[in-house]
């Protein structure tokens, strides 16, 4: 994660964001803090990234890379606002003992890569080319099932596709998906690869309720997101809602501030 030191929306790069509508400083720093307490809470280990200044969407370390077994597949971001970040989230992984393929095309990490023990799915569209799905291929030896996002609401995978469980453990791969997200051959592929999948309605999409964090158990995720909680309690999880309404602005929340280390 990295700490909000230098969070704001001073441009706008995607449908969200609004410079006219300033975020509150002092919420946001106590959001982030609540959710960095949650996951300690749940008995995870939280590593931080350095702020770098002039970089408010630094926060969102999610889009820092993609780790997959001790191997990473760096950034390399579509707009020149957030170009330094690349670097700077490889630099702090190769100090980690984290080896990282410098990425050749545009992709923005896990925003648009989410990792399953089989496969990674990775979105395509908006931030990411689909030449990026084959360079990570290729530097992370998985096999990786693009998808193709239609609604620039949703200009990343992690913001329309939640992974519940990653199938490393006994149970199977299980995700949370909104089908109106992605175009009519993809909704096809993710219901041929996943026909039990929970679907999410647009309400709750619409609060980026499927940007969340899953260890298989617990489901961290924005606390407007209810009836999407209802469905993951159904299922056998239990939902942790937490409010990062102050993110929202800048099109991000639970997810948005993760960087997941998979094995």
């Amino acid at each position: 994660m990295c700490e909000p030191t230098h969070f704001e929306v001073t441009y706008a790069i995607n449908p969200w964001m609004d410079p006219t509508n300033p975020v509150n400083v002092d919420r946001a720093r106590l959001q982030w803090e609540v959710l960095r307490n949650t996951y300690l809470s749940l008995g995870h280990r939280v590593d931080l990234i350095e702020p770098m200044p002039g970089q408010p969407d630094m926060v969102f370390a999610a889009n820092g890379g993609l780790v997959v077994g001790g191997r990473a597949y760096g950034a390399r971001f579509r707009f020149p606002e957030r170009a330094a970040e690349g670097q700077a989230y490889a630099s702090w992984l190769i100090r980690s003992g984290v080896t990282v393929a410098e990425p050749t095309h545009t992709n923005e990490g896990e925003g648009d890569f989410l990792a399953l023990g089989s496969m990674i799915l990775a979105g395509t569209g908006f931030r990411t080319s689909l030449a990026a799905h084959i360079e990570a291929a290729e530097a992370l030896d998985r096999p990786v099932v693009s998808l193709e996002l239609v609604d620039p609401r949703f200009y990343h995978l992690d913001v329309a596709i939640a992974v519940l469980d990653d199938g490393n453990g006994d149970a199977p791969a299980e995700i949370a998906y909104y089908p109106g997200a992605f175009s009519k051959h993809s909704q096809r592929t993710l219901r041929d690869l996943f026909p039990d999948a929970v679907i999410c309605s647009e309400a709750d999409a619409r609060v980026l309720g499927l940007n969340a964090v899953s260890d298989g158990l617990h489901v961290v995720l924005p606390a407007a997101a209810t009836g999407l909680a209802a469905s993951l309690t159904a299922r056998g999880y239990t939902p942790v809602p937490v409010d990062l309404g102050e993110y929202m602005k800048s099109g991000g929340s639970v997810k948005c501030c993760t960087m997941e280390l998979h094995r």
